[in-house]
């Protein structure tokens, strides 16, 4: 990438829309805007109503655009749900220079032949993993051109999803007047920022606790092994805390963020607050230990689960330990409430950025770390100075060549 390029992530959540905006400057990030908007239209991680979701998106564009005195036009977008699968395929070919010299072009070649998968029809290949390639027999090869051989193949993990969930997310966005430079899977994004290397070898499950659902991926062996959803997040603590106090959604979730506290042992009984209860016109006061007994449980249940499905996907004798990420493990006490209900060792990820040091980010900021190590730029960067009028902008059409072409060009991104 040149200087000063700029790369917009757009991370579309049950709770939250947000936009992040980095300018990559001599092969630094630095992140110089951050929009946000109330999620509308989507529940549970899936989109349920295109146009609430588009005014969403255009909310947080909006946001983000007055920060930084910029208009945005493409953005990068990040995709989840337990529409996604993995799977494993196989790619074989014959290194075509007569040197047997392996080039640009036998690399190429071989990963579309790993693509050559029988897949549902409602079903579309959104990624392609590389995991090792093997020249003559000789595995363990991470970039094989340059290479001297005859023989050249490809170990990779298809991502796969559905063909419905991927053009409804594609349609929104470009209905809200942006372009997608690309599609990038959500674990992958978070990985990249919440993981380290040795994390990724050894064996770790990261754990993205959003409001609607839950996230986890699986990476072992430097790569992701599996993914999952759990249809559980934060917006269940906060019903629970809507019957628990009887009162309503929107003072049950300003509760859970201002006095929320994950563990009863460690909530503090002076610390005290007033709530209007539903069909009242009198406050009742509860203190923190009230709260705390609401969400111990269903906290428990989150871990319990998350632990559920580890040890159902296979990998629960294999783990070094379990990351987590997302809005809801910032409430306190949810780390030490993690390392017992999991059993293992386990810390939270959180972006070493400034404006946005705060788990919901990972993904986002995640999103603009992987398409600066991965994603060749194509064409124009996504966002310029100076900024273009409203009116002009507008006026663009959102085009599909973007995203046509990531498709097209899938295997180029992971070498």
């Amino acid at each position: 990438m040149s200087n000063n390029d700029l790369i917009v992530s757009l991370d579309i959540g049950t709770s939250k829309v947000r936009v992040i905006i980095g300018e990559i400057s001599n092969g630094a990030i630095n992140i110089i805007g951050v929009g946000s908007a109330d999620s509308d239209g989507i529940r549970k991680g899936a989109i349920v109503d295109i146009d609430q979701t588009v005014q969403s998106i255009r909310n947080a564009v909006d946001h983000a655009e007055r920060m930084v005195g910029i208009t945005i036009g493409e953005v990068y977008v990040g995709i989840a749900g337990n529409h996604i699968a993995l799977q494993s395929n196989h790619g074989v070919v014959a290194v075509s220079n007569e040197d047997r010299e392996i080039g640009e072009d036998d690399i190429e070649r071989v990963l579309q032949a790993a693509k050559v998968v029988a897949l549902p029809p409602e079903r579309e290949i959104i990624g392609l993993l590389p995991k090792q390639f093997l020249v003559d027999g000789l595995a363990g090869i991470q970039d094989p051109r340059g290479m001297i051989g005859v023989r050249l193949e490809v170990e990779c993990t298809i991502i796969t999803g559905t063909k419905a969930a991927v053009h409804n997310l594609m349609r929104c966005v470009e209905k809200a007047g942006l372009r997608i430079s690309g599609i990038v899977l959500m674990s992958l994004a978070s990985g990249m920022m919440a993981l380290t290397k040795d994390e990724k070898q050894m064996g770790t499950v990261l754990a993205d606790i959003g409001a609607g659902s839950t996230t986890i991926a699986v990476f072992e062996g430097g790569s992701l092994a599996a993914v999952s959803t759990l249809p559980i997040g934060g917006d269940y603590v906060t019903s629970d805390i809507c019957y628990g106090l009887k009162t309503q959604t929107e003072h049950a979730e300003k509760i859970k963020l201002k006095y929320g506290c994950a563990r009863q042992d460690e909530a503090a009984d002076d610390v005290r607050f007033k709530v209007m209860r539903v069909g009242s016109n009198v406050e009742k006061e509860f203190s923190q230990v009230d709260l705390a007994n609401i969400i111990e449980p269903r906290m428990q249940e989150i871990f319990h689960m998350i632990r559920q499905e580890v040890k159902r996907l296979g990998y629960l004798d294999k783990l070094n330990g379990y990351v987590l990420t997302g809005g809801s493990v910032s409430m306190p006490s949810v780390l030490s409430l993690a390392q017992i209900e999991l059993e293992a060792s386990v810390r939270i990820a959180v972006p070493d950025f400034i404006g946005v040091r705060d788990p919901s980010y990972s993904s986002g900021v995640g999103m603009i770390q992987y398409v600066m190590k991965y994603v060749r730029t194509r064409g124009a960067p996504p966002a310029k100075r100076p900024a273009k009028s409203k009116a002009a902008a507008a006026s663009a059409p959102a085009s599909k060549t973007g995203v046509m072409e990531w498709f097209k060009n899938m295997f180029k991104e992971f070498i």
